[in-house]
C-alpha cells in the first residue's frame, strides 16, 4: 500500500500577513505545496490529503485539482473548533484551532495507511520524500514511528524567531526526547539560542531539529487521542495554548508506546515564516530550476 502526504495548510499565518499556503514561489506561479507533492508523487506517495480550514475548501480545489488530477489521489480534511469528534462536548473560545497534533487527528477517519505529515510552508527537498516513503513502505509499525531531523542552523530565518522541534539523539539514531521551542534565531555571532519564560538559552548549531515532517503509521489517532482529551481539560482557559505533535512523539516515547527513528538528512531547509522570506525562498527555487532539479513548468 503506497503512503499518504498529510499537509498542514490550515495555519493562519498571521507572522506572514496572507495566505502563503497559496502564494506563488516558482517561475509559473508554483506554491511550495506544488513542489513537495512533485516530489512525493517521484517518491511513491499514492495520496495527499489536505488539512484546512473548511472556509479554504474552494480555493485550496481551483488551484490544486486542475494540476492533480490524473497524477495523484487528493482528498481534504477540515481542522475546526468542533471537538466532539475526540469525546469532548464542551464549547471553548478561541481565536484559532488546537495546533498541529490536533490537525493530525481530524484526519482519522480518512487516513487507513502509513503517512507523513508535512507543512505546506516549508521546501523540504526530494531527498526527504524519498527517504520517508522508503521508511513507510518497509519499516513502520505501530511502535515505531520516524522523523526527518534537519540540522537546525540550517533552518532559521534571517528575519525573526521560528518554532522548532529541539530533538535529543541517542546512539541508535533514535530520538529520546523532543521540546518545542517557539523563538529560535540567530543571535548577532551566528550562533544558534531560544528564548522562553527563564530567558536565553543556547543551542548547538549542529543540533537536529524536527521540521514536522512526521512519519506514522493510523495507529497514532487512538495513541494521541486520550493525551488530546487531557491537554484540552488542562489549558481550556489558555486561549493561547496548542496541541503540538512534540508533545504527542514527547510522551509516546516516555511511556514506551512508539521509538522515533531521526532519519538524518544535511538538506538546507527553506521556507516562508515572514514576507521578508519570500524573496529569498524564490531565489532558491530559481536556482533548483536553472540546475535542471525541476522543470521550469512543474506540471507540464
Amino acid at each position: 500500500m503506497k503512503p499518504t502526504l498529510l499537509i498542514l495548510a490550515a495555519g493562519m499565518a498571521s507572522r506572514y500577513g496572507s495566505m502563503k499556503q497559496v502564494d506563488g514561489f516558482g517561475p509559473n506561479g508554483e506554491t511550495i505545496i506544488d513542489y513537495s507533492i512533485y516530489d512525493a508523487i517521484k517518491a511513491g506517495f499514492g495520496k495527499v490529503s489536505f488539512i484546512i480550514r473548511e472556509e479554504f475548501a474552494e480555493p485550496f480545489k481551483a488551484i490544486f485539482e486542475p494540476k492533480l488530477a490524473g497524477r495523484i489521489e487528493t482528498d481534504y480534511v477540515y481542522q475546526s473548533f468542533d471537538l466532539t469528534p475526540f469525546g469532548i462536548n464542551e464549547q471553548i473560545e478561541r481565536a484559532k484551532p488546537w495546533g498541529t497534533a490536533h490537525a493530525v487527528l481530524a484526519a482519522h477517519k480518512q487516513i487507513h495507511e502509513p503517512f507523513c505529515v508535512i507543512n505546506a510552508d516549508d521546501f523540504y527537498g526530494y531527498e526527504a520524500f524519498e527517504k520517508m516513503a522508503q521508511f513507510l513502505t518497509t519499516e513502520v509499525a505501530d511502535d515505531k514511528y520516524a522523523l526527518m531531523g534537519y540540522q537546525i542552523d540550517r533552518t532559521l530565518s534571517d528575519y525573526g524567531t521560528v518554532s522548532r522541534g529541539v530533538c535529543a539523539v541517542d546512539e541508535n539514531g533514535n530520538m529520546t526526547e523532543v521540546n518545542e521551542r517557539t523563538e529560535v534565531y540567530f543571535k548577532e555571532d551566528g550562533s544558534v539560542a531560544y528564548r522562553d519564560a527563564t530567558g536565553e538559552h543556547p543551542l548547538s548549531n549542529d543540533t537536529r531539529v524536527s521540521m514536522n515532517f512526521w512519519g506514522f503509521t493510523p495507529a497514532v489517532f487512538k495513541q494521541s487521542e486520550e493525551l488530546f482529551r487531557k491537554f484540552v481539560e488542562a489549558n481550556k482557559n489558555n486561549p493561547k495554548s496548542e496541541f503540538f505533535i512534540p508533545l504527542v512523539a514527547d510522551d509516546l516515547i516516555k511511556t514506551g508506546t512508539a521509538s522515533f527513528k531521526v532519519i538524518p538528512t544535511a538538506n538546507k531547509w527553506f521556507g516562508v515564516t515572514y514576507k521578508e522570506d519570500k524573496p529569498i525562498v524564490q531565489a532558491s527555487i530559481s536556482e533548483l530550476v536553472n540546475n535542471g532539479t525541476y522543470p521550469a513548468n512543474l506540471w507540464d
